[in-house]
């Protein structure tokens, strides 16, 4: 893979509502990236650069490794892809027949099974069309042969979708149990109903039944969110970090607890109200905060155990540096790669130990360069 040539891209307003993505397929023959030898040093003296992993695909939305070795990933248009031996696999490995293509909803957020190499479960959360009435959310498994997605069993259904607020991030615990995020779909009122699931985190058993120590006896695990986006295990504490999307800023980081309430439309940022918990951290204006993981590998020393999460309004990836003395604690904060490559959607640790990302610059609302959308990796300069 050759060193990536940066390119400058044109930041656009971020509106509350959204066109649809362009419809144009992803080339065969992506031209040759030209290398680059810029190197980036953090503020804390890590150096790396930045290498292309894959080119011309259409809004990846979620990054997740195989055990031996290969990426699978979504395309918001209805697919599954995969990257194998450093090259993207032709024939995507699922194309979903009956994918609702509106503003952010579509192929959303993508799971391995923790047991994958036995299992070859693949979970993956999408928009899903129904004829003659609204469309929903939906949680579905497949199991993986020679990669190709099929032996389709639906897990969690009829979850209000909306052209907006969908979440729909997905991602196992440390405990096993496989965590959804489901925003609002532009209802405020029904993050504050427990007789809904939109606007929650979502709490499931491996084969989507509800775990008998959830707080509601149902799979809601946490409730009042506005589009839950990104969620990883603090590696040393256990936490679970959440970002959100706020409402004209007031972009937020949560811990989650189990049965608690995040506040939303009732609170938000740093405002507070009793039964209802505060932000570890806000943004205001918006950077839009989406995908986001614990670094755990090797090849940064000094990123152990930060918070790294994708922006999309803010055209970086954000990396918190948790004080050492309290796993709460925020002790420093910089933008990596600011307005480089314009919205980044998801980022997370590859079993190299490079952080990998990937762009969303054709995703309606992004100023697309040739190559986009693009996924990337930051690799340790020497």
């Amino acid at each position: 893979m050759a060193r990536l040539a940066l390119l400058a891209v044109v930041l656009l307003a971020f509106n509350t509502t959204q066109t649809e993505c362009g419809s144009s397929p992803p080339s065969s023959t992506p031209p040759a990236p030209t290398s680059s030898s810029e190197i980036f040093t953090t503020a804390d003296g890590a150096r790396f650069f930045v290498d292309q992993v894959v080119t011309n695909v259409e809004v990846p939305w979620s990054l997740a490794f195989a055990p031996d070795g290969r990426l699978f990933f979504t395309e918001r248009p209805g697919r599954v892809r995969v990257v194998q031996g450093g090259a993207l696999v032709p024939t995507p490995a699922l194309t979903i027949d009956d994918v609702s293509l509106n503003g952010e909803s579509g192929a959303l957020g993508l799971a391995l099974d923790p047991g994958f190499a036995q299992t070859h479960y693949v979970y993956l959360a999408y928009t899903a069309a129904v004829p003659g009435s609204a469309p929903v959310n939906r949680l579905v498994r497949y199991r993986e042969v020679q990669n190709t997605l099929a032996d389709r069993v639906v897990l969690l259904d009829n979850v209000p979708a909306a052209s907006i607020h969908d979440g729909a991030r997905v991602r196992f615990g440390p405990d096993g149990r496989l965590y959804m995020t489901m925003g609002d779909a532009s209802v405020g009122s029904n993050a504050q109903s427990l007789s809904s699931y939109s606007g929650k985190i979502l709490r499931l058993a491996s084969d989507g039944s509800t775990p008998r120590d959830n707080p509601f006896s149902n799979p809601i695990f946490s409730w009042g969110h506005r589009n839950p986006q990104g969620l990883d295990w603090h590696p040393i504490t256990g936490d679970l970090w959440e970002t959100e999307h706020g409402n004209v800023g007031n972009d937020e980081v949560n811990v989650i607890g189990a049965g608690q309430n995040y506040g939303w439309p009732v609170i938000e940022s740093s405002a507070t109200r009793a039964g209802m918990e505060a932000p570890i951290t806000s943004y205001t204006p918006s950077i839009a905060p989406s995908g986001a993981s614990f670094y755990r590998g090797g090849a940064f020393p000094a990123f152990q155990n930060d918070f790294f999460f994708a922006t999309l309004r803010g055209q970086h990836i954000h990396r918190l540096r948790l004080d050492p003395a309290g796993g709460r604690r925020i002790g420093a904060e910089e933008r990596l790669v600011d307005n480089r490559f314009g919205r980044i959607r998801d980022v997370v640790p590859g079993p190299d130990g490079y952080l990998y990302f990937c762009t969303n610059n054709r995703d309606g609302r992004g100023s697309p360069a040739a190559i986009d959308d693009r996924i990337l990796r930051l690799v340790p300069a020497p």
